[in-house]
């Protein structure tokens, strides 16, 4: 899909690296030829991704653990990456959900998924773009990786939806306070790809699983790994040059299903002809 040197030279740190959505992108950009740090809380995972990754495909990956909660943490990291090298590009990926119902959240359930998502991804973002403002460096990218929830709200995971709608807001707010700088600040918002740490908590079995799920997308199918990974190529790339502030959603058109008439409608999507024909005015 695209030239096999489309990020060569480029230095690139995902947040939450060492697993699901962030090593698939990882492993993308080492593909592509950047030099990919990745950074996480278990370093013992990070360095087996690390060692598979390279093995995959060669290329040249380093791992930095680091609390993204922790301010002091982040300077850290940004200190020990810059030490081999400025950043090009940061992927604020690293992110902390919880299935509950409100009312019963703790506030320390609350504090954890704000911390990751919403002071992780600023603490990361500030701490890279204060560098690169101060050493005059242009041509630079902030990705986020957000939810649909951001744009719509989400109920039994309202942590979660508050904080990504915080990053999305960072997102718009430093696209036109750091564009002149050089700067872009752009954003995916994935609808439902499959991870192992987050489906088996977000998709259980009394929830319907896969089946019930795929009946709310429109492609009737969740997303590849690989179909985020290239978007997430892309929008760091030198050719999305003038993407800036943007979201993209990339669901199958979940979002516009659900969307309109909501759940009272949803379902009609899958009604058969005799269904359609029993609500059908009675000619008189």
């Amino acid at each position: 899909m695209f030239q096999s040197d489309l990020l060569k030279g480029k230095r690139i740190l995902v947040t939450g690296g060492g697993t699901g959505l962030g090593r698939s992108m990882a492993q993308r950009y080492l593909e592509l030829g950047a030099n990919v740090v990745i950074c996480g809380r278990r370093e013992e995972v990070l360095k087996q991704t690390a060692q598979e990754l390279t093995a995959e495909s060669g290329g040249a990956i380093e791992t930095v653990g680091c609390d993204v909660r922790i301010p002091d943490a982040v300077e850290a990291m940004m200190d020990t990456v810059w030490a081999g090298g400025p950043l090009d590009i940061l992927v604020n990926n690293a992110a902390g959900q919880i299935l509950a119902q409100t009312h019963r959240l703790s506030t320390r359930a609350i504090d954890s998924v704000l911390g990751i998502v919403l002071h992780g991804s600023a603490y990361c973002t500030v701490a890279a773009g204060r560098r690169w403002i101060e050493q005059g460096l242009r041509d630079r990218v902030v990705l986020s990786i957000l939810t649909v929830s951001s744009l719509t709200g989400a109920p039994f995971t309202v942590p979660s939806a508050m904080a990504k709608a915080g990053v999305l807001a960072m997102t718009r707010s430093l696209a036109v306070e750091w564009g002149p700088k050089g700067i872009r600040t752009c954003a995916i918002v994935p609808g439902p790809f499959p991870t192992e740490g987050a489906w088996s908590r977000l998709m259980p079995k009394e929830r319907g699983g896969n089946e019930a799920l795929v009946r709310t997308i429109p492609l009737r199918r969740v997303g590849e790994h690989d179909e985020l990974a290239n978007l997430a190529a892309y929008l760091v790339s030198d050719g999305a040059g003038f993407v800036n502030g943007e979201a993209v959603v990339i669901d199958g058109g979940k979002m516009l299903q659900s969307g309109g008439g909501g759940a009272s409608t949803q379902s009609m999507i899958d009604w058969t002809d005799e269904q359609w024909d029993a609500i059908r005015p009675k000619r008189k």
